[in-house]
């Protein structure tokens, strides 16, 4: 016969074992101020003897909160969380939500159903505060996570506007440390593979590399717009090889379009570093895989879904952070 399955001790167990009054073991468990460290640490210590697990629903109903935060990230693709990128956001987010009782809620919300699934999620206080990511030039998720009022953070900023917390890359510097590098090297003709200008991100590092160029007095070699996938990469190398086939060099915004860019050039007969040297962005492990491998520039993806996590975090708190900027370098292998 099947043994009976342990009973879970009940709240009012924890405070006897802890020598507290009932309310004085429930403020501790959910996390309230003007508690004692006395009481505090004998109520913790009762719960880790017991194995004392909250309910999450009573403890919802006494806090107002549902210990979740949502990842929403503009895309219909399931696939995209395979993507080296956001698997790293991914992976810095829940890196730091392990340091607490909240848990991760991921969505997509670019098609009109993945939208309103979220707006239903915020409206309801569905989760405690939201982070959002890749946004495109008039996405409507910044006013949809406005009208709900709860907690936001955003991982790079939208277009047109800065929220009020923010944890960003130095993207422009970065583009600036790449263009130099390819300016050092005694290039002149260098051209640029952006991302989706619709993104600030596509904007900003494009502004970098044009700076660059400008303040060293050099025009900017031809443009192709890209989208931040190898095969965009390959293709607007392609068209810049055919408008300006006397290029030297050539900075793509991306590692998965430099990637792209350099097989292009390949199959163009163009040897890279000695014909065209190449420099990419993120330092993602397609750069170390590429023959030859990318230069290109790092920022840590990892600590940028991290601090957007405790920022959140700490918002949820009552605290008021200060938006973070990461910074970049240059990592240099052989492609330039």
């Amino acid at each position: 016969m099947a043994a009976n399955p342990r009973r879970q001790p009940t709240l009012d167990e924890v405070a006897e074992r802890a020598g507290v009054s009932r309310s004085a073991a429930s403020r501790v468990i959910n996390n309230a101020p003007h508690v004692s460290r006395a009481t505090r640490d004998a109520v913790e210590k009762a719960i880790r003897e017991m194995g004392y697990l909250p309910n999450r629903t009573a403890r919802a109903l006494a806090t107002q909160q549902t210990g979740i935060v949502a990842l929403a990230i503009p895309h219909d693709d399931p696939e995209l969380f395979a993507d080296p990128f956001f698997a790293q956001v991914i992976v810095g987010v829940s890196t730091a939500l392990e340091e607490t009782d909240l848990h991760l809620l991921l969505c997509l919300a670019s098609s009109g159903r993945g939208r309103s699934r979220l707006t239903n999620l915020l409206r309801t206080r569905g989760v405690d505060g939201i982070m959002l990511i890749a946004l495109r030039e008039n996405d409507p998720l910044p006013d949809i996570v406005e009208q709900a009022g709860l907690p936001a953070v955003y991982g790079g900023r939208p277009v047109h506007f800065e929220p009020r917390w923010y944890v960003d890359s130095d993207n422009l510097g970065g583009a600036r440390l790449a263009t130099d590098h390819l300016i050092g090297l005694g290039r002149r003709r260098i051209a640029s593979i952006t991302g989706q200008l619709s993104t600030e991100v596509g904007r900003v590092r494009y502004r970098g590399y044009q700076e660059a160029m400008i303040i060293a007095g050099l025009a900017p070699h031809g443009t192709a717009e890209g989208d931040f996938t190898e095969a965009g990469g390959a293709a607007a190398m392609r068209a810049l090889l055919e408008a300006h086939p006397d290029l030297d060099a050539v900075f793509a915004a991306s590692d998965n379009m430099a990637a792209g860019a350099v097989r292009a050039l390949a199959e163009a007969g163009r040897s890279v570093p000695d014909e065209v040297a190449v420099v990419g962005f993120d330092d993602l492990g397609i750069a170390e895989r590429t023959d030859p491998a990318l230069t290109t520039v790092h920022q840590s993806i990892q600590s940028l879904g991290q601090e957007m996590a405790r920022m959140l975090v700490a918002v949820i708190a009552g605290q008021e952070p200060a938006s973070l900027i990461l910074p970049t370098r240059l990592v240099q292998r052989g492609s330039a």
